[in-house]
């Protein structure tokens, strides 16, 4: 957000873009970066270093490369969410070995301050976009836990549920803008890192394109959940009523790892 100025000022501005671009390359610098590595100054991408330890030798493979310089040039020209400085959010705040669920979606909000880099997540204030409402309304029907007042995830994430998009970035007003350009194959590394890793987590997959990971996961030690994507296109087609998050309780339990606290504020 800009500071200072009016909200609709902002959104109509034609300065806004220019604005926006000029705070991105502030953020981004040379690198993809969220932290600095705690014992090295050599990280390539700053992420947590549980991740980074199992994620290295992807940063110097070619679609790596490509995908960078890309996404680089995308921030510096266009307006792209989240902001660069939250694009792994959902690794930084969830450690690899503190990972207990896995809720996979599509890609970020593409819409005004809505992506946090939490999938399905916005910030403190931010109203609830579609998909949202519709999670909270089966969290609502499956645990009787009201409608929060925030759609803040980070809750969720501090207790070990990796909220993590196939795509890590979008265009401004341009959903599903950045697939296919290569974050897929990362995303599709991340879950394979957990399966092979991790034992015992639920992965819950929302949608088609989640649910292309299906295969890299170990169903033999993990507990799969997939249904239709929350979005009001397909929520009345499977996502309703698929009771996730009790289920996802129910294995947890059933593997003596303590369940997740649901109610959010």
């Amino acid at each position: 957000m800009l500071t200072g100025i009016k909200l609709k000022s902002q959104l109509n501005a034609s300065f806004l873009k220019k604005k926006f671009i000029k705070q991105n390359k502030q953020l981004f610098g040379n690198e993809i970066y969220l932290r600095k590595l705690s014992n090295s100054t050599s990280k390539k991408v700053k992420i947590h270093d549980s991740w980074y330890l199992s994620l290295k030798n992807e940063f110097d493979k070619e679609y790596w490369k490509n995908l960078s310089n890309q996404i680089r040039t995308l921030y510096s020209k266009k307006i792209i969410y989240p902001k660069a400085s939250m694009m792994f959010n959902a690794l930084n705040s969830t450690p690899l070995n503190r990972i207990k669920v896995v809720i996979l979606g599509q890609d970020p909000y593409h819409g005004y301050g809505q992506a946090n880099g939490l999938s399905f997540s916005v910030n403190d204030g931010i109203p609830f976009p579609p998909s949202l409402v519709n999670i909270f309304k089966e969290l609502e029907s499956d645990l009787k836990i009201p409608f929060p007042k925030s759609g803040n995830l980070q809750p969720w994430a501090n207790q070990g549920v990796l909220l993590l998009n196939t795509v890590l970035t979008v265009e401004k007003d341009n959903a599903n803008s950045h697939r296919g350009l290569g974050w897929e194959i990362l995303t599709n590394k991340i879950i394979e890192v957990v399966s092979s890793s991790a034992q015992n987590v639920v992965f819950i997959l929302w949608g088609n394109q989640a649910q292309n990971f299906e295969d890299v996961i170990d169903s033999s030690k993990h507990l799969i959940i997939s249904s239709a994507h929350p979005s009001p296109l397909s929520a009345h087609r499977g996502f309703f009523g698929s009771k996730p998050f009790s289920q996802t309780n129910k294995f947890l339990k059933e593997k003596s790892i303590q369940t997740i606290d649901w109610q959010l504020k």
